[in-house]
């Protein structure tokens, strides 16, 4: 196993270990690993294999390479984002940047989402839908 399956190992093992905890709009550094907002979630993960990334999920999609739109490109430790409902613009990201996913294989993709019943956790959700929804924005590899 290389370097980089290492990393994707580890993330992939950081995140599931997370599955169920609550979620918090805005959620702060300090409170993780309790609380996690989208962005907050991502960024705990990659902290825990040595990557530093910025806060907000506009800023995180600024970093890494550009990987094509299908499911057979995506690692683990690559991220989705969508526009979501809380979107934050820019000349690069017009559409606006919301929300972020990230894929972990096997099909699946982690993150810390809002809802409505239970106020929202961390889940886990089939990448197929992720990769049709129409406000998807970009997918990125930092590792």
């Amino acid at each position: 196993m290389n370097k980089k399956e290492r990393l994707q190992k580890k993330l992939t093992y950081f995140a599931k270990k997370h599955l169920g905890k609550p979620y918090k709009y805005g959620a702060k550094q300090y409170e993780a690993p309790k609380i996690f907002d989208c962005s907050s979630f991502i960024q705990y993960l990659y902290k825990k294999i040595s990557i530093d990334l910025p806060r907000d999920a506009l800023s995180q999609a600024h970093l890494g390479k550009r990987i094509n739109l299908k499911k057979e490109n995506l690692q683990p430790g690559d991220l989705i984002f969508i526009k979501g409902s809380w979107g934050h613009y820019n000349p690069e990201f017009p559409k606006g940047v919301g929300h972020v996913f990230m894929s972990v294989g096997d099909g699946k993709v982690i993150h810390a989402k809002w809802q409505k019943a239970s106020g929202g956790r961390v889940r886990e959700d089939e990448v197929e839908k992720i990769l049709k929804r129409e406000d998807l924005i970009v997918i990125k590899r930092i590792l």
